[in-house]
C-alpha cells in the first residue's frame, strides 16, 4: 500500500475513474491521491498565432474539466500541471514524494514507437512505483 498516488488524468480519455477507483485500492489509509493533468503549452511557432485570451479560455476550461471529473471525489486533490507530460508528471512525483503513480495506457501506434508515450516514458522514469492501466 502507499501513502501517496498520484493519478494521472488526461481528460480526453475516459479512464479517468477507474484510475481514480485503483489509486483508490492501492492507497493505505488516510494516504493522499492526487489527480494531475497536464496542459502542455502551445508550441513557440504557433503560440504566435493564438491570442493571449485564447490561451486563457482554454486553460481555464481545461481546469473546469479536471475538477468535474472529481467533482464527486472528495478524497482526491486535483491538480493541474504545466509542461511536457512525462516529464512533469515524474518531476512531480519526486518533488512530492509520491510513491505510486497510476496512469492509463493504449495499443501504442506508430508514433508512439518512434516518440514513446507518456506511460512509457513514465514506466522508465518515475522515481517511485508505476501502476499502468488498460
Amino acid at each position: 500500500m502507499y501513502k501517496k498516488v498520484i493519478v494521472s488524468l488526461a481528460l480526453d480519455h475516459g479512464i479517468g475513474q477507474t484510475a481514480i477507483e485503483a489509486a483508490r485500492s492501492l492507497v493505505d489509509k488516510g494516504g493522499e491521491i492526487i489527480a494531475v493533468h497536464v496542459y502542455e503549452p502551445l508550441h513557440g511557432s504557433v503560440s504566435t498565432y493564438v491570442t493571449d485570451e485564447a490561451v486563457a479560455t482554454a486553460l481555464q476550461k481545461t481546469k473546469d474539466r479536471l475538477a468535474e471529473r472529481v467533482a464527486g471525489s472528495p478524497d482526491v486533490k486535483a491538480l493541474l500541471l504545466k509542461g511536457h507530460s512525462g516529464r512533469v508528471i515524474t518531476d512531480y512525483a519526486k518533488e512530492c514524494g509520491a510513491d505510486c503513480i497510476v496512469i492509463g495506457s493504449h495499443k501504442p501506434g506508430l508514433s508512439d514507437y518512434f516518440l514513446g508515450s507518456t506511460a512509457a516514458r513514465i514506466v522508465r522514469h518515475a522515481p517511485c512505483s508505476v501502476h499502468v492501466l488498460r
